[in-house]
């Protein structure tokens, strides 16, 4: 069995991180087997070195590699691409295609961005692990195929498991070994190194001396982040390669050429514009309930004060903003009290001639008034709610899972809400 160093050697790895060397190992000791392997990762760590070493260590040496970027691969061809096609199994289909799955019998799979991966295909991806069959798209013939698969993704797979994005058991059967890359800013040591074999690298391709770095500009470089990873510190010092005049470069000149970062301070999403003005029709809807029922509770103790208190002047005086805010602008005169309120738009103001027993009679009328307007919004309201289910079930196409969660309600509220309204 090779050495890690000598590994490292055949395969142009540069570092001495702990980390990576006990990625590195684990690799060498799952490559004589036939164990699936889930290697994750940042993007940009160099997550597609291990597969490599897999293959290359692994009894299937001698047969094909082939590495295949599920990410890439529009949803509606991947099937196509990874188990082949009949001819005329859809259009555009004039022959007969083998798939990777097929051309690759007996070698090794290599799956980047498995995370990426339509549901429907992952159904197939499991099969193909179980017990290594797989269909041709169109074709209702069982084939067999000897493959090894050897995945990657830089996705929270738990997180895409959580959101239905990704299934479960397909996830416990790519991660039989799980081979993690940490990102370069957990290899603080391994930053220049790096930085000096790319600088090395590119002075020989564009025939150039080579940049070096002070120990200001060192500093800088190990301090900052990098978030595009080992990618990106490959273009910083390309492009310093190819730009820079000095060939010895400040800390202030390399600031120039990183990216301003900022805090590392977790990001806020924005969620998309359809949600976000969902939410506002929502938000909308909930204040117009809560006003509603604030203004209800009010004309109750109002009421409820009234029927205890025979001096019922005492209590308008000294409620006089609470009916205010209740029946709106009353006029002064009390002639005005035989006009029609529904032609006002507004509750009358109780004469001072009317006798106490009057005046109770006059306040329970109002309130009665009150609750047939609060019936009428409420039948409202529920031609707003109606009306909000029915975009949200046009706009995902009928799917009540999708439109329950946009609703913000549970999928058996939303079902029992179809049926209530026979949508």
């Amino acid at each position: 069995m090779e050495s890690i160093q000598a590994i490292k050697q055949r395969f142009g790895i540069i570092g001495n991180s702990p980390a990576l060397n006990r990625a590195i190992e684990k690799a060498i000791q799952v490559s004589p087997t036939d164990i699936s392997v889930l290697v994750t990762g940042e993007s940009g760590v160099g997550k597609e070195s291990i597969p490599k070493i897999i293959h290359q260590l692994s009894h299937r040496k001698h047969n094909k590699y082939i590495a295949v970027n599920c990410g890439a691969i529009p949803e509606g061809t991947i099937d196509s691409e990874l188990f082949g096609h009949e001819k005329g199994s859809f259009t555009g289909a004039t022959q007969t295609r083998e798939g990777y799955f097929e051309v690759a019998d007996g070698g090794t799979i290599f799956l980047d961005e498995v995370g990426e991966l339509p549901l429907t295909t992952q159904v197939r991806l499991l099969r193909v692990l179980e017990n290594g069959e797989f269909l041709k798209v169109g074709s209702s013939k069982v084939q067999k195929t000897n493959v090894r698969i050897v995945a990657a993704t830089n996705v929270n797979m738990f997180e895409a498991i959580e959101k239905e994005k990704f299934r479960e058991d397909l996830y416990y059967r790519l991660s039989t070994v799980d081979i993690h890359l940490p990102p370069l800013r957990h290899r603080q040591e391994d930053i220049h190194l790096l930085f000096r074999k790319f600088a090395s690298d590119f002075a020989l391709k564009y025939k150039m001396p080579t940049i070096k770095l002070t120990d200001a500009a060192i500093q800088t470089l190990l301090k900052h982040r990098w978030a595009g990873n080992i990618r990106q510190l490959r273009n910083i010092a390309e492009q310093l390669s190819v730009l820079e005049q000095n060939r010895t470069i400040s800390a202030e000149t390399l600031k120039s050429y990183l990216p301003i970062t900022g805090s590392n301070l977790p990001a806020v999403i924005k969620t998309s514009k359809a949600e976000s003005d969902f939410s506002s029709e929502r938000e909308i809807l909930y204040k117009v309930l809560f006003d509603m029922k604030g203004d209800l509770n009010d004309l109750k103790k109002l009421t409820l004060e009234l029927m205890k208190n025979s001096n019922v002047k005492d209590v308008e005086k000294n409620n006089e903003s609470l009916i205010q805010k209740i029946y709106g602008n009353n006029d002064e005169d009390d002639a005005d009290y035989e006009e029609d309120a529904s032609e006002n738009n507004d509750v009358l103001s109780i004469p001072e001639h009317t006798t106490n027993q009057d005046k109770n009679e006059v306040i329970l009328d109002k309130y009665h008034f009150a609750e047939e307007i609060e019936e009428e919004e409420t039948l409202s309201l529920q031609d707003k709610e109606l009306e909000l289910i029915k975009k949200s079930l046009e706009r995902h196409q009928g799917k009540r899972k999708l439109a329950a969660a946009e609703l913000g309600i549970s999928e058996r509220t939303l079902y029992r809400k179809i049926k209530q309204y026979d949508l």
